[in-house]
């Protein structure tokens, strides 16, 4: 299959050659079809599939630039929103078309004069509800709609949000629903406000014969001086840490380049601007290890990861597999290795469990070196005496 037998527009077919584009991905052969002939979609893939794409091509084939928003896309992050922005500029050499996108931690100015020529707007549930109480964005004329990342955004409790927004589109519109996995919140979100949807689902997660998986039984109090050792060991060309919370994110961040390794954390904890000069590092090579709560597992375009380090155990099954499925891509093969506490062991099972078709094997643990670890290491100092009342020193002072 290529892209020319999807009946591409010329000039686009041009566009994703020079961007080295050379054949459709799975979920772009079965959805930009479906997309072409006007029907709701439901399209159920892994993270790094090329469903971006799958989506921006038939939009930009079909919005008329200068006739108000044509399409939204609605996704959970922002890092999401700039990823899918990027992608869309790159189809404006084929239409001149004005693209925003919309999110918080940015102020709202600059956003409400964009939104005035907008021709397709991404962003993230609250800076769209945002504008709709200011009035400053008009959905009249919205004729395709894009629910990105739907579980992430239930997970994030994000699900009624969306629900509001659709409502507010109009009941023409053409609605593709994309999630990795359909809950029930998301199943009936599709009966709710779909017509007739196409249902698309292509290949969830990585190919067994390309990843490797390993787990490693440790105490807690050596769980970082093993991670140091595996990271100098494996020398990763590029290492994803996943971490449970920000605080250990960031404890370990910081731990990690006191030990002299090139390092950075992201998580939701962060300003914008230091998340988005993160990820430009990241895309640019400037980072070897890039340590993260689950925000950065799903979703996030980052290439060329050739490991992943389980520091915690995730909660959900689900998050596991996303987690793993950032590597072993392309037809490149990659390592995941689990960091396993005494009580991260029921939990592990569990994922095992629901998961019949992971191989894990035991690794073997070899001598390493003890080091230490600060596990307030990152954390700001709270200014307690700005936070309690003044308290006097010394004795009361005896009332007559």
């Amino acid at each position: 299959m290529t892209f020319e037998k999807l009946g591409i527009d010329k000039s686009i077919l041009e566009v994703l050659r020079k961007a080295g584009f050379e054949k459709p991905t799975p979920i772009q052969k079965e959805c930009i079809p479906a997309v072409k002939k006007g029907l709701d979609v439901i399209a159920q893939s892994e993270t790094g599939s090329g469903k971006t794409l799958a989506f921006a091509i038939p939009i930009m084939e079909g919005i008329e630039p200068g006739k108000g928003i044509q399409a939204l896309v609605v996704t959970p992050t922002r890092e999401l929103a700039n990823q899918i922005y990027r992608e869309f500029l790159k189809l404006t050499v084929y239409k001149m078309a004005m693209i925003r996108a919309i999110y918080g931690g940015t102020p709202l100015e600059p956003q409400i004069m964009g939104l005035r020529n907008a021709d397709v707007v991404i962003a993230t549930p609250g800076r769209v509800l945002d504008h709709v109480n200011r009035r400053t964005i008009n959905f009249a004329h919205v004729r395709f709609l894009v629910i990105d990342e739907a579980d992430r955004m239930l997970d994030m409790g994000f699900i009624d949000d969306v629900e509001r927004i659709i409502n507010l589109t109009p009941r023409t519109r053409q609605t593709m629903l994309f999630s990795a996995t359909i809950p029930d919140p998301v199943f009936r979100i599709s009966k709710r406000y779909m017509k007739n949807p196409v249902r698309i689902s292509t290949q969830r997660y990585v190919r067994a014969d390309l990843l490797n998986q390993f787990y490693y039984d440790v105490m807690d109090n050596e769980k970082f001086s093993l991670l140091v050792h595996l990271i100098k060991k494996e020398n990763p060309k590029l290492a994803m840490i996943f971490c449970g919370r920000r605080t250990t994110a960031d404890a370990v961040y910081k731990n990690l380049v006191s030990n002299g390794v090139n390092a950075k954390v992201i998580h939701g904890g962060l300003e914008q601007e230091k998340r988005e000069r993160i990820m430009h590092e990241m895309h640019a090579g400037n980072i070897n290890v890039l340590v993260a709560t689950d925000v950065a597992s799903r979703g996030l375009d980052i290439k060329g990861v050739t490991h992943i380090f389980n520091y915690d155990v995730p909660d959900k099954s689900d998050d596991y597999t996303h987690r793993i499925g950032r590597t072993a891509r392309a037809g490149k093969s990659g390592k995941a290795i689990t960091l396993l506490a005494p009580a991260d062991h029921q939990n592990f099972r569990r994922i095992l469990q629901l998961n019949p078709g992971l191989s894990v094997q035991k690794g073997q643990k070899e001598q390493f070196a003890k080091v230490p670890f600060d596990p307030h290491a990152g954390r700001e100092r709270r200014d307690f005496h700005s936070r309690r009342p003044m308290q006097r020193r010394g004795p009361p002072r005896r009332r007559w």
